[in-house]
């Protein structure tokens, strides 16, 4: 991007949800509850694992950064819409707006490698048992958490250094409460073409693959569950998977949902309705939902509160 346009484009203006203004109070207070538990919930999940001896396996190794990207997913979009909320300052810096563009495609991608992770580690787990402990070493699970950062670091800073080399017209209202890349290309008075073709293919590796691998995974725990003679044996490995399970369909239900919704200005609000359940909603319910369905956090969590962790051995 030349320097004049850079200089000519110094802010943006999110214009926020779609609520009126005699609403705002109300869905500050709703917003700012929902960001305090998924900040607080996630904190919770990431002590437990670093406390209690029981959960120090692969899953909960992957549950965790998942955790710490939760939090961190949230928190690139929601304090600023907070903020813009209280202030009634809907400006975001030229700067601000790509820096947020970047992390908030950062820890999506990292959100999708991370599934990915546990969903090959529930599939060693019930359809390898006998050789899981060998393959899902130490070496391999921090092999995994760091090709999905590195990947992810990459795909966002592709996204990001191809945003920046666009010039932007007059108009410069962003149609979102935050730095959405569409709409931002929407705002382009350049050609986007090669921005086009890295969603494309960036989408085809981020988000299509590592769901294909999702659905092969369980599809071989399936057909693996099927042969268990015994119910109990499918209870119990049904309850090893459901919680992940759950949040693969919040996380890939939404942002199918999301990118299936016609482009027309008439679904601009179903468009912003959907990405705050990515990303506000989805990350507020993962600690619940891994709490209320996993029995050992949930026991982790009674010993906690009964101070057995700190004198466990």
């Amino acid at each position: 991007m030349r320097r004049e346009n850079q200089s000519s484009v110094s802010e943006f203006l999110l214009l926020g949800l779609p609520i009126w203004p005699e609403q705002q109070g109300v869905f500050f207070a709703l917003f700012l509850g929902m960001y305090l538990t998924t900040v607080l919930g996630n904190l919770l999940i990431i002590l437990l694992i670093r406390l209690d001896p029981r959960l120090h396996t692969p899953m909960y190794f992957f549950l965790s950064h998942l955790a710490l990207t939760d939090i961190s997913f949230s928190s690139v979009t929601v304090p600023k819409m907070l903020i813009n909320m209280q202030t009634q300052d809907q400006s975001i810096l030229y700067a601000g707006c790509v820096t947020q563009t970047y992390f908030f495609l950062f820890f999506t991608d990292l959100d999708d490698f991370l599934l990915t992770s546990m969903a090959y580690d529930r599939y060693v787990a019930i359809c390898h048992p006998l050789h899981y402990s060998t393959v899902m070493g130490q070496g391999l699970c921090t092999l995994l958490v760091t090709a999905s950062w590195i990947l992810s670091c990459a795909s966002a800073l592709c996204h990001t250094l191809l945003l920046t080399r666009l010039s932007f017209c007059a108009d410069h209202s962003i149609p979102h409460f935050f730095c959405d890349l569409d709409a931002l290309l929407k705002l382009s008075c350049s050609d986007t073409s090669l921005n086009e073709l890295a969603i494309f293919t960036a989408g085809v590796a981020v988000i299509v693959l590592p769901l294909v691998c999702i659905l092969i995974s369980y599809g071989r725990i399936g057909a693996t569950i099927l042969k268990v003679p015994s119910t109990k044996g499918i209870c119990k490995a049904l309850s090893t998977c459901g919680s992940h399970l759950s949040v693969v369909f919040l996380f890939y239900g939404t942002i199918i949902g999301l990118y299936t919704l016609p482009s027309s200005s008439t679904s601009r609000d179903k468009n912003i309705i959907a990405s705050v359940m990515y990303t506000v909603v989805t990350p507020m319910l993962n600690p619940f939902i891994y709490s209320l369905r996993n029995r050992d956090m949930k026991g982790a969590l009674r010993r906690l509160s009964r101070r057995e962790i700190f004198f466990s051995k």
